[in-house]
């Protein structure tokens, strides 16, 4: 039976509002979690970006869900440093962490004053820093001298079994890079088309492990709050690669945003206030075989999202898959 967990926006809400909401979703029915790893918003409207690592040990505390997070190691972020956080929140909470690593956006890493490189040499350095961070989970010495440096390090506090390393992608290309070193693969909601191709060239690349996809969705009691929440939360996010990979601050994303329409955010936000639509589109996930779901309720305020969907939609979903 698919999964179906919460996305907790750090770029969106206030870390403390963040940790009441994941409690009532676990109250309302949600099973997992998930969140986001960001330096800053992607708008100015959102306002808010606390630091991920610190609230997950409060959440992972304060709830008994499992919980991921997407990360970009190599610049922002030593690798090995990743693999240290990672390593304690699985050593405290055994088979409840799980993270997603990517090559990440310049709106986060820019912020070392490093130049932010090529995309090809981005996926690259993932490639090495997945390689340290696997190596330092399984005990052992390393020193490394490539893209990333790293200089006998060692990770002297571990969990007895390293959590699932997932991989990220939103293309089939790099679905099929991820196949040859992740333990699942995450994505984000699209056309189903696009979906089922990004789903095809993981596993057809010989991918293992779970899929997961993270759902952009707005929902209010009727369709024209739904429509403005969205617009006002997410029109910054429409752009596809390489757009939002190279942008630098979220006046740079409020600019070019100016002119985005309600229309345009619908084609990547599930927008509607009829709780059997959202239903639908998440059936039809589920069918492509996705195992775990992770709802991103775009407005800033999550209560009544996640009332309503843990009151009418995931049990009907639960029902359907029984």
């Amino acid at each position: 039976m698919t999964v179906y967990g919460i996305h907790a926006s750090h770029e969106q809400v206030h870390p403390a509002r963040l940790l009441d909401a994941v409690i009532r979703a676990e109250q309302a029915g949600f099973t997992a979690a998930m969140c986001s790893d960001h330096f800053s918003p992607w708008s100015e409207r959102q306002g808010e970006s606390a630091f991920a690592w610190s609230w997950l040990g409060a959440a992972l505390q304060a709830t008994g869900l499992p919980f991921g997070v997407v990360n970009a190691p190599g610049q922002r972020y030593h690798p090995a440093i990743i693999a240290q956080a990672i390593g304690t929140l699985a050593a405290m909470y055994p088979g409840r962490f799980w993270a997603a690593l990517g090559t990440g956006e310049a709106s986060n890493e820019h912020i070392t004053g490093d130049r932010w490189p090529r995309k090809e040499v981005r996926t690259a350095r993932l490639r090495e820093s997945v390689d340290v961070i696997r190596a330092l989970l399984a005990g052992e010495e390393v020193s490394h001298d490539g893209l990333v440096t790293v200089d006998r390090a060692r990770l002297w506090t571990r969990p007895a079994e390293p959590p699932q390393l997932i991989g990220a992608a939103v293309s089939e290309r790099t679905a099929r890079w991820c196949a040859e070193w992740a333990d699942g693969l995450i994505t984000v909601n699209a056309p189903v088309e696009r979906l089922r191709r990004i789903v095809d060239s993981y596993r057809g690349a010989g991918g293992r492990g779970r899929l997961a996809l993270q759902v952009h969705l707005s929902w209010a009691a009727d369709e024209a709050e739904a429509a403005r929440l969205a617009h006002e939360q997410w029109r910054s996010n429409v752009f596809a690669p390489p757009v939002c990979w190279d942008l630098e601050t979220p006046a740079h994303f409020d600019a070019i945003s100016r002119e985005v329409t309600p229309a345009q955010v619908a084609e990547v936000v599930n927008v509607s206030a009829d709780l059997g639509r959202h239903t639908d589109w998440l059936h039809e996930y589920e069918e492509l075989g996705f195992d775990e779901i992770y709802l991103h309720h775009v407005g800033q305020e999550q209560a009544g999202f996640i009332d309503a969907f843990g009151a009418e939609v995931l049990p009907k979903l639960r029902a359907a898959g029984n």
